[in-house]
Order: structure tokens, then C-alpha cells, then sequence
């Protein structure tokens, strides 16, 4: 299946929830607490990333090359 089709059909399953339904994107607190809830369900053996500071910090690396080193010290990103 190509990129777009796949971008197109996930976009679909968000678009099916109503806005005002979408706590998450609402309050950033309540996501950020079902983040820990869910995080706290893992018994502490088999946290990852807890236990495997290497595997965190090359979890860290791919999701920083994802966003495409846009950071604020990023000429193109400047301001003014």
C-alpha cells in the first residue's frame, strides 16, 4: 500500500471521533496522566527503557531524526 493511502485511511479513524470528544487534544494534563497510569501498569522488570539506558537513548536518536532535527537552534526554524 503507498504512503498516501495509508495517511489517507488512518486520518480517517481520528476524523470519526466528534472534537469535542477528544479529551486528549483538549487537556494535555489528563494525557500526560493516562501516560503515567499506563506506564505504572508495567511491572518494573519489564519497563524497557528502565532498565536498558541504551535501548532509551537510541529510542530517543530515531525519534529526533524523525522530526527532522527541527529545533530551535535551527537556522530555518529562526524567527524574526
Amino acid at each position: 500500500m503507498d504512503r498516501n493511502k495509508q495517511r489517507e485511511i488512518a486520518s480517517k479513524g481520528g476524523q470519526s471521533v466528534p472534537s469535542e470528544k477528544r479529551s486528549f487534544s483538549k487537556d494535555p494534563g489528563l494525557a500526560a496522566a493516562a501516560g503515567r497510569k499506563g506506564g505504572q501498569s508495567v511491572a518494573p522488570q519489564a519497563r524497557s527503557f528502565s532498565q536498558n539506558r541504551a535501548l532509551a537513548a537510541q529510542a530517543g536518536r530515531k525519534g529526533g531524526e524523525a522530526r527532522g532535527s527541527r529545533t530551535p537552534t535551527d537556522p530555518a526554524r529562526r524567527v524574526g
